[in-house]
């Protein structure tokens, strides 16, 4: 069984081009598909976009809070 994710951008674009979230592809498939989810999936990359415009590479966006990986 293969364990790996494949990790990406909701976009498919790189996060240095677009300034969002890099997350697994299930993961965003499931927010894409929810009004919610799309919601938070926006306010993601909204506080990647302002950390990242601060010059830090790492954003706190809340998407892999508790999450084990």
């Amino acid at each position: 069984m293969d364990t790996k994710q494949k990790w990406r951008t909701p976009s498919g674009k790189k996060s240095s081009e677009t300034g969002e979230v890099y997350a697994p592809a299930r993961t965003i498939a499931k927010l894409k598909s929810t009004t919610k989810g799309k919601k938070k999936l926006a306010a993601a990359n909204a506080k990647k976009r302002a950390a990242t415009k601060k010059g830090k590479q790492f954003a706190k966006h809340g998407l892999h809070k508790g999450k084990k990986r």
